[in-house]
C-alpha cells in the first residue's frame, strides 16, 4: 500500500535551493510484515542500528512529506538550513560545543557522547549501511535532523542507553513525530523486556509518559540546534516542558532493590532463563 501525500511531488522552494523530493526518490510503502522481520533481528542485537533504519522505512509516517515541505519550505526552515546544513560536523566538533558555556546542553551533550564512546557520525555510518543512495533534497535534510538529534534526546529528556531508556527514546521520538516505526520498537522492545526480565518494574507506565511528554514538547527538530547547546541544560528543559521522567526513575529504583542491574537487562534476562 503506498502512503499519499497532498502536494505535487516536483513541488520545490526559490530557485538554486534543493528540490523537495527528487524524482528518484520512491514512494514510501507500509510492509508490517517486513518491519516485524527486522524487529527480531534488533531483539537479537540491541547494538544493530541498521535494523532500526529497515523498521522505519517499512512503517513509514503518513504525513512525513506534508510536515517536511511545510518546516523546510518556511521562513523559518530556510533560515535553519542555512546555519545548520548538516548537523553531524557541529556534533561532533567537541572543541567548538566545549567552548560554549559551562553548564550548557552542549556540555551535557559532549560528556554523554565521550562517555558512552558515541559520535554523530557513527550513526551516520549505520544509516548508510542501510542506504546507501543519496537523493540531496528537503525531504532527506529534514530526516536526517530527526536521525542525527537522535542522542541529544537522550540527554534533554534524562533517558539513558540502557534497554528502557532507549525505548523511552524512540516513544518520545514519536510523540514529537508519530511514525509507526517509532511507536513499534518503543512498545515491542517494552513487551520483550517485559517477558525476558521478571521484575515489577513499571515499563509501560514509563514508555507511555515518554510519549506524553514528547507530544507535549514543541518540536525540537523544528528549532536551531546550534542556539539550544548553547544555552543552559534546565533552561532547555524548562522551555521545552521537559520534565523528570518518574516511572523511567521508578523501574530503576526498582530493578535495583531486586537486584538487576538495568544497563545490563538482556544479560539479567538470559540468567533467569537459565
Amino acid at each position: 500500500m503506498k502512503i499519499q501525500h497532498d502536494f505535487a511531488a516536483s513541488q520545490g522552494g526559490t530557485a538554486g535551493e534543493p528540490p523537495l523530493v527528487h524524482p528518484e526518490r520512491p514512494e514510501p510503502r507500509f510492509r508490517p510484515f517486513k518491519a516485524l522481520h527486522h524487529f527480531r533481528e534488533l531483539l537479537k542485537d540491541k547494538e544493530d542500528t541498521e535494523q532500526v533504519f529497515h523498521i522505519f522505512e517499512s512503517l513509514p509516517r503518513k504525513n512525513f512529506r506534508t510536515d517536511a515541505a511545510e518546516f523546510a519550505l518556511s521562513e523559518n526552515g530556510r533560515a535553519v538550513r542555512a546555519q545548520e546544513p548538516s548537523l553531524p560536523e557541529l556534533l561532533d566538533d567537541h572543541e567548538r560545543l566545549r567552548a560554549m558555556p559551562e553548564g550548557s546542553l552542549a556540555h551535557a551533550y559532549c560528556d554523554f557522547m565521550e562517555q558512552e564512546g558515541l559520535t554523530a557520525a557513527g550513526l551516520v555510518a549505520e544509516s548508510d549501511k542501510f542506504q546507501q543512495k543519496r537523493y540531496g533534497d528537503l525531504i532527506e535534510w529534514y530526516g536526517y535532523r530527526q536521525r542525527d538529534t537522535h542522542d541529544l534526546l537522550h540527554v534533554l529528556t534524562g533517558y539513558g542507553r540502557d534497554a528502557l531508556g532507549e525505548q523511552c527514546v524512540l516513544a518520545f521520538t514519536y510523540g514529537q513525530s508519530p511514525a509507526l516505526g517509532h511507536l513499534f520498537i518503543a512498545y515491542g522492545g517494552g513487551l520483550n523486556l517485559k517477558q525476558t526480565v521478571k521484575s515489577k518494574a513499571p515499563i509501560f507506565k514509563a514508555i507511555r509518559e515518554a510519549q506524553k511528554m514528547g507530544r507535549a514538547c514543541p518540536k525540537i527538530t523544528d528549532r536551531s540546534i546550534t542556539d539550544l547547546l548553547a544555552r543552559p541544560l534546565e533552561e532547555v528543559r524548562r522551555e521545552f516542558g521537559i520534565g523528570t521522567p518518574k516511572y523511567y526513575q521508578q523501574s530503576h529504583e526498582i530493578y535495583r532493590s531486586e537486584g538487576i542491574d538495568p544497563y545490563d537487562l538482556l544479560a539479567e534476562g538470559e540468567a533467569q532463563a537459565a
